[in-house]
C-alpha cells in the first residue's frame, strides 16, 4: 500500500461530493490530483478489504499543508479557502481520531472503517465512476441507518449518483431530504436544478418550476449559468402548452449578449419546432418559413447538432420537399448515428414512396437502436400488414402496444390531458388491429412450401440481418429519383410533427400511401387491408408523431427520455467547462462552499460533536437557560435547519404498513357507525370517545336528533341567499364508484384527471337541475307510461339509497347512450362570510362541541385567523359521479362532513397506519401522493394488505374522518355536502399534525396550518394535563424559540438591525414567498421592493449573502415569547384540558 504524504492527506480530506461538477479530474491540468485520487481509492479499497487503515501521517496545521499548492491554481485556491474555514473543526476531528487510534479503541476503528466507505464513494463520484460510488455509499448507509442524515455531503453524493444512474425516484428522495435538513447547503442550487429537471421529466410541472426558480436565486458557485436555467424554465412552459410564455422566454434568451453558441442553438431549435407545430403562432406558410429559418440558424450555431438536422428534415417533409428532407436526415445520421427517431422518419419517407424493402431496413435500424421505439414498431407492423404478412405485423403491433402502455403510464399523471387525442387514437387503433389479427391468424392455415413468396423477409430474419452497407447510397439514389417521381403523382404531405399537440388530428394525410392490396392475396385479406386503409393512415400519422414525444419531455434529444434529462444536465455542466472552467472554479472561494454545519458531517466525523450539542437543549430548560445555551452556538454560519419534531429525529418519511397479514374479511372491515336517537345521545362524552377511537365513523340520524334544518344548505336556499357566489367547478368523467379507467378505456388506473373552472351558485344550480331532468328522460319512456325501466325509482332525488344499484343503472345507460359522459362537480364553495351565511352558520351551533366549527376544544379555533375550508365551512354541490379524489386532510387534522341530501354519497377509507402503503402505490403508478389526483384501484390495495372501509352516507349522516385517515368519496345521487376540519386536543392529533407539517417541508408542499404559530397560541390559551401532548407542544416551543434566538444573534453579527413590527389583530401567519415554509417571528423583506414579500432566512441569504438590502422585522418581543415559554407547564389536574 502506497504512502500518502501529509500535504496529499490534507487535500484528500477536503474532497467530497460538494466538489462534483467543479473539480474536473478529466482535465489535463488536474492530472496530479486525479492520480492522487486514484491512488487513494486503491488504498481505501485495500483497507476495506483487509481491515487496515491507510498509512497517513498525523496533521497539526492544515493551512500550512495547503500552502504547498499554487494559490493561483483555482482548484488549489478552492482547497485553501475550504480548509481555512473548516480549520477548527478539522483539527478537532483529527485530534479525536488520533487519540482514539492511539488508545486502540475498537469503536474508533469501526468508525474509521465506516467513514472510509463514505470517502470512497466521494472519490468514485469525482472520478465519474457512478456505479462504484453508489455501491460504496450504500454500504456506508447500512452502517449509518440510524444517523445518516447528519452527513449532508453523503446525502448529496448518493443523490448525484442516483441521478447519474437515472434512478430518479431515489435521487428525488435524497435531494428533498437534503434541502429539508440543510436549506443553505453549499450545493443547494445544484440540487434545485437537478430536482427541477427530474420533476419536469416526471410531469410535476408546478413543483419543477418552483425548484428551477429557486435555483436562480442563489449566489453560490454553480456549474450552470443563469441563462441555462431560464432556458429550462422556458421549456417547462413549452411542455405545458403555454406557448406564448415559452416563446417569450426563448426570445428573451436570444436577446442576451452573453449567450453561448450551444445554448443559442438549443433555443433556435426549440423555437423552430414550436413554429412548425403550434398553430396559434401564425399562418401556416409564415410558421413554416420561421421554422426553417430558426432550425437553419440552430445548425449554423452548432453544425454538429444531429437533432436540429433531424427536425429540419421533418419540416422539409411536412412541406413536401422530400429531397431536402432526405438530405437533412442523412446529415443527421452522420452526426448522430444512434438516433432511432431519424431512422424511423426515413422509414416513413420510404414507405410513402412505395419502397417497402428500404422502409423495412430503416425501421429495423430504428428498433435495433431503441427496442422500445413504439412508433417504429407500429409503422413496421403497418408495413408488414400492407404486404400481407400478418404474423409479422401481429408481432410488431404487440411490441408497440407494450411500449405505449409503459410510456403512457409513466407520463399519465400530468400529461394525460395533453396526450389525449394521439394516445387514444394509437392505443385503441392498435388494440383493434391486434384483436382482428388474432382472429385471422387463428383461422389461417399453416404456411406451406407452395405458399406465395413473401414480399419482405420476416421480422426474425430482418432482425438478424446486418444493417445494409448500401443504405447511404440508396438514400442518395432515391433522393435523386424522387423529384421525377413526385411530378407524376399528387403532392405528398410529410409526416406530422413529432411533438404531441391538439391540432394533430388535423394533420394532412399523405395523398398516396403504401399499396393496400396485391395480386394473389386471399379475398378476405384484401377486404381487411382495404377496410383498414384509413386506420393505417391515421396510425402512421399518429405513431410517427408520437415517436418524438420524448423531445417534448426534454429539449436535449436522446433515444431515452430519462437519458435526455441526464444529458441535459451533462450538457449544462460541460458547457460551463468549455466556456470558462477557470472562472467557475475561482468562484468556489465563496464562503458558501464550506460552512461549519457541513464540516461537522465529513467522513471522519463519528457524530459525537453533534450529539453533544443537541443534548444541551431539553424541554426542562427555562428561557434563561435556553438563551445562555444559544449564546454558545456559532454565529459565523446561518442557523441549522429548525424542526419541531424531537431533537435528532430523522427526516420524516412514509411509515411501513403494519406487518400482520389480513384475511379477506379483515381487508373489508365493517364501518364503525352509531345511530343517534335523541339530543342527549349527541352530547354524550361517549360519542366523542367513539369517534376518536376509530379511523373513520358514521354518525347516523344526527340531523333528526338535533333537529338541524338541512334545508338551509339546499341548492334552492343557496340560490335565494347568494346567487352570484363563486363556485369552483371540476369537470370529470362519470364512472362507477369502484372503477377508474384510463382515457382510452383500456385498463384501470390510479390517475384521476379533472379540469378546473369557476361559475356561480345560480349557474351551477341550473346545471344540477338540468342534469336531474336529463336523467329522468333516460330512465322514463317519452310517453311516461307506468312501466318505465326496472329500478327507475332508485334514480329519484328522494330515494337513492343503494349505491351499487344506482351506479349499475347509470353505468348501463352510459354504456349504451352516454359513452364517457362528462360531469361537473361544484366544489369548495366558501361559507365563511358571517354576513352572507348567518342562518346557515348559526344552525351549525346546534352540533356538539367536539364537532363545531368554532370551539375552545378545537385546536383550529386557536389559530387566530381564517384558514378557508379548515376552520370555516365549505359546501360541495354534486351530481351523480362527482368525485373527491384520495387524500389525507391538510396537516392530518380531523374532518366533519354532513350530507345535506337528497342523494347519497359513497365513501372509501384507509386507516392512517397504512398511508405509507397508499403512498408507495401512488409512486408505483407514477402519481404524486401530495400533488397528484388519484383514485385507488381497490384490488391493488387488497394485494398490498391494505384494508378499506366502504360505506354509504345518507342525508343527515355525519362522517367523522379521524386524524390521518386516507379517504375518497363519490356521490351516488344529486346532493350537497358541508365540511370543515377540527383538531381535538389530543397528543395523537398534535403528533400527526406536526409530522405532516415536517414531511410537507421535505416534499416542498405548503402546510396551510401554521403549526408553529398555532403551538404558541395553544401555549397562551390552554392548560394541558396530558403529559404526552404537553411534551410535544413544549418541544415545538423549545425548538422555535431556540431558532428565533439563534437567528437574531446571527443577524446582529451581520450588522443588520432588527426592527419591531408587531402583529395586527387576526393577521394571517406568514410564509416565505419563495419556498413557502412558515416564517415565525423573524421576517425578512427586501428593502427596495414595491410589494413587500416575506422571506425566510435561507431565501434571504440567497438574495443577499451579507443580508445587505434586507430588512429584518420582529413580530413578538423576546420578553413575551420567554414569558409564554416559561408559563407553559404541565397542568396536573384530572380531566380534559380546558381554556383559561
Amino acid at each position: 500500500m502506497g504512502q500518502i504524504s501529509f500535504e496529499d492527506d490534507c487535500l484528500i480530506r477536503e474532497l467530497d461530493s460538494r466538489y462534483y461538477g467543479f473539480l474536473d479530474l478529466s482535465n489535463s491540468k488536474n492530472v496530479d490530483i486525479r492520480n492522487l485520487v486514484q491512488q487513494t481509492v486503491t488504498n481505501l479499497q485495500n483497507y476495506i478489504a483487509n481491515g487496515q487503515l491507510p498509512d497517513m501521517k498525523n496533521t497539526h496545521d492544515n493551512k500550512n499543508a495547503i500552502q504547498k499548492y499554487d494559490p493561483s491554481n483555482p482548484v488549489d485556491q478552492h482547497m485553501e479557502n475550504a480548509s481555512s474555514q473548516n480549520n477548527e473543526d478539522s483539527k478537532l476531528l483529527d485530534k479525536q481520531i488520533c487519540e482514539k487510534g492511539a488508545v486502540g479503541d475498537e469503536k474508533a476503528q469501526d468508525e474509521q472503517y465506516i467513514n472510509a466507505l463514505c470517502k470512497l464513494g466521494h472519490l468514485h463520484l469525482l472520478l465519474g465512476e457512478y456505479s462504484e460510488a453508489l455501491s460504496a455509499y450504500q454500504k456506508y448507509l447500512r452502517f449509518r441507518e440510524n444517523n445518516y442524515w447528519t452527513n449532508h455531503a453523503f446525502i448529496y453524493g448518493i443523490g448525484v449518483a442516483y441521478f447519474k444512474l437515472r434512478c430518479f425516484k431515489w435521487a428525488i428522495k435524497s435531494f428533498q431530504e437534503l434541502l429539508y435538513l440543510s436549506p443553505n447547503f453549499t450545493c443547494a442550487n445544484e440540487v434545485h436544478l437537478r430536482l427541477g429537471l427530474m420533476l419536469k421529466h416526471c410531469g410535476e410541472f408546478h413543483i419543477a418550476q418552483k425548484h428551477l426558480q429557486l435555483a436562480l436565486l442563489y449566489t453560490y458557485p454553480s456549474t450552470f449559468s443563469e441563462l441555462q436555467v431560464k432556458f429550462q424554465i422556458a421549456h417547462l412552459y413549452e411542455v405545458q402548452n403555454k406557448h406564448k410564455a415559452a416563446k417569450d422566454g426563448y426570445e428573451f434568451l436570444l436577446n442576451e449578449k452573453n449567450i453561448s453558441l450551444e445554448l443559442k442553438a438549443d433555443v433556435y431549435r426549440q423555437l423552430g419546432w414550436m413554429y412548425h407545430c403550434v398553430e396559434c403562432l401564425g399562418e401556416k406558410k409564415e410558421r413554416e418559413a420561421n421554422a426553417l429559418n430558426f432550425l437553419q440558424k440552430s445548425i449554423e450555431a452548432d453544425p454538429k447538432s444531429g437533432q436540429s438536422l433531424y427536425l429540419l428534415g421533418r419540416c422539409y417533409a411536412g412541406i413536401n420537399k422530400v429531397h431536402d428532407a432526405f438530405l437533412a436526415y442523412r446529415n443527421s445520421v452522420e452526426k448522430s448515428e444512434g438516433n432511432a427517431d431519424t431512422w424511423c422518419s426515413i422509414g416513413v419517407l420510404y414507405q410513402q414512396q412505395n419502397q417497402p424493402t428500404d422502409a423495412l431496413q430503416a425501421y429495423i435500424c430504428a428498433v435495433q437502436l431503441d427496442k422500445d421505439h413504439k412508433a417504429a414498431w407500429t409503422n413496421l407492423g403497418i408495413l408488414y400488414e400492407s404486404c400481407g404478412q400478418l404474423r409479422d405485423a401481429y408481432a410488431c403491433y404487440l411490441n408497440a402496444t407494450k411500449q405505449i402502455s409503459f410510456q403512457s403510464s409513466l407520463f399519465r399523471r400530468k400529461q394525460a390531458i395533453r396526450m389525449k387525442k394521439d394516445t387514444i387514437g394509437l392505443s385503441k387503433g392498435l388494440s383493434q388491429r391486434i384483436t382482428f389479427l388474432e382472429g385471422q391468424l387463428s383461422q389461417a392455415p399453416l404456411p406451406s412450401i407452395t405458399s406465395k413468396r413473401r414480399q419482405l423477409c420476416s421480422i426474425e430474419e430482418a432482425w438478424n440481418l446486418p444493417i445494409s452497407l448500401e443504405m447511404n447510397s440508396r438514400q442518395q439514389q432515391t433522393a435523386q429519383m424522387l423529384p421525377r417521381q413526385i411530378t407524376k403523382q399528387s403532392p405528398i404531405q410529410g409526416p406530422p410533427p413529432p411533438y404531441p399537440h391538439s391540432q394533430l388530428s388535423q394533420s394532412p394525410i399523405p395523398a398516396k400511401r403504401i399499396k393496400d392490396d396485391g395480386a394473389g392475396q386471399p379475398e378476405l385479406m384484401q377486404n381487411n387491408i382495404q377496410a383498414s386503409s384509413q386506420l393505417h393512415q391515421n396510425l402512421i400519422n399518429i405513431s410517427d408523431s408520437l415517436n418524438q414525444r420524448n423531445f417534448n419531455a426534454m429539449p436535449e434529444t436522446n433515444k431515452n427520455s430519462e437519458q435526455s434529462v441526464v444529458d441535459t444536465f451533462d450538457d449544462i455542466s460541460n458547457d460551463i467547462y468549455k466556456q470558462n472552467e477557470t472562472i467557475k472554479l475561482e468562484r468556489l472561494s465563496h464562503d458558501a462552499l464550506s460552512n461549519n454545519e457541513d464540516s461537522k458531517h465529513n467522513e471522519y466525523n463519528n457524530g459525537v460533536a453533534t450529539d453533544d450539542l443537541s443534548t444541551t437543549f431539553k424541554i426542562q430548560m427555562d428561557s434563561k437557560q435556553l438563551m445562555a445555551a444559544v449564546k454558545l452556538l456559532p454565529i459565523d454560519e446561518p442557523p441549522v435547519h429548525c424542526t419541531i419534531l424531537q431533537v435528532n429525529a430523522p427526516p420524516p418519511s412514509p411509515p411501513d404498513c403494519p406487518p400482520q397479514k389480513l384475511t379477506r374479511d379483515q381487508l373489508l372491515p365493517p364501518t364503525p357507525s352509531v345511530h343517534l336517537e335523541n339530543k342527549k345521545n349527541a352530547f354524550s362524552p361517549q360519542l366523542q370517545e367513539f369517534c376518536l377511537k376509530h379511523p373513520i365513523a358514521v354518525v347516523r340520524g344526527l340531523a333528526g336528533a338535533l333537529k338541524l334544518d338541512l334545508g338551509l344548505f339546499s341548492t334552492k336556499t343557496l340560490v335565494e341567499a347568494n346567487p352570484d357566489h363563486s363556485v369552483e367547478v371540476r369537470t370529470q368523467v362519470h364512472q362507477s364508484p369502484d372503477e377508474n379507467w384510463d382515457t382510452s378505456q383500456g385498463k384501470r388506473v390510479w390517475a384521476c384527471i379533472s379540469h378546473r373552472s369557476h361559475t356561480t351558485i345560480a349557474k351551477y344550480a341550473q346545471y344540477q337541475a338540468s342534469s336531474f331532468q336529463d336523467s329522468l328522460k333516460l330512465i322514463l319512456p317519452q310517453d311516461e307510461s307506468d312501466k318505465g325501466f326496472p329500478g327507475s325509482q332508485a334514480m329519484s332525488d328522494s330515494d337513492s339509497k343503494d349505491s351499487v344499484s344506482n351506479s349499475n343503472i347509470v353505468l348501463k345507460r352510459k354504456k349504451h347512450k352516454i359513452n364517457s359522459k362528462m360531469l361537473r362537480f361544484g366544489t369548495n364553495v366558501d361559507l365563511s362570510d358571517e354576513k352572507k351565511w348567518k342562518p346557515q352558520l348559526t344552525e351549525l351551533q346546534k352540533l356538539p362541541a367536539f364537532a363545531r366549527v368554532i370551539s375552545a376544544a378545537n385546536m383550529l379555533s386557536h389559530v387566530g385567523h381564517v384558514i378557508l375550508g379548515m376552520n370555516t365551512v365549505q359546501l360541495y354541490m354534486k351530481v351523480p359521479g362527482s368525485r373527491t379524489p384520495g387524500h389525507q386532510e391538510n396537516n392530518n387534522f380531523c374532518s366533519i362532513n354532513i350530507n345535506i341530501g337528497p342523494g347519497d354519497c359513497e365513501w372509501f377509507a384507509v386507516p392512517d397506519a397504512y398511508w405509507g402503503g397508499v403512498h408507495n402505490l401512488c409512486e408505483k403508478n407514477n402519481i404524486s401522493y401530495l400533488h397528484g389526483s388519484w383514485w385507488p384501484v381497490l384490488e391493488d390495495l387488497y394485494k398490498e394488505n391494505i384494508p378499506v372501509y366502504r360505506f354509504i352516507q345518507k342525508p343527515g349522516d355525519l362522517v367523522w374522518v379521524n386524524a390521518g385517515c386516507v379517504h375518497w368519496v363519490q356521490s351516488v345521487g344529486w346532493c350537497n355536502n358541508i365540511a370543515w376540519n377540527v383538531g381535538p386536543l389530543t397528543a395523537r392529533q398534535y403528533s400527526l399534525a406536526i409530522e405532516r407539517y415536517e414531511w410537507n417541508k421535505v416534499q416542498a408542499f405548503k402546510s396551510i396550518v401554521p403549526m408553529v404559530h398555532l403551538s404558541w397560541n395553544l401555549a397562551r390559551n390552554i392548560k394541558v394535563s396530558d403529559t404526552k401532548l404537553f411534551e410535544l407542544i413544549k418541544m415545538c416551543l423549545l425548538q422555535t424559540l431556540k431558532n428565533v434566538l439563534h437567528i437574531q444573534e446571527y443577524v446582529r453579527s451581520k450588522g443588520v438591525e432588527i426592527r419591531f413590527n408587531g402583529r395586527g389583530k387576526n393577521e394571517a401567519s406568514h410564509y416565505c414567498g419563495q419556498c413557502e415554509v412558515e416564517v415565525f417571528n423573524v421576517l425578512f423583506i427586501k428593502e427596495q421592493e414595491k410589494r413587500h414579500v416575506v422571506h425566510c432566512l435561507s431565501c434571504a441569504l440567497k438574495l443577499s449573502p451579507s443580508l445587505q438590502g434586507i430588512v429584518c422585522l420582529e413580530e413578538y418581543r423576546l420578553s413575551e415569547l420567554q414569558r409564554v415559554y416559561d408559563s407553559f407547564t404541565l397542568h396536573r389536574t384530572q380531566g380534559l384540558a380546558y381554556t383559561q
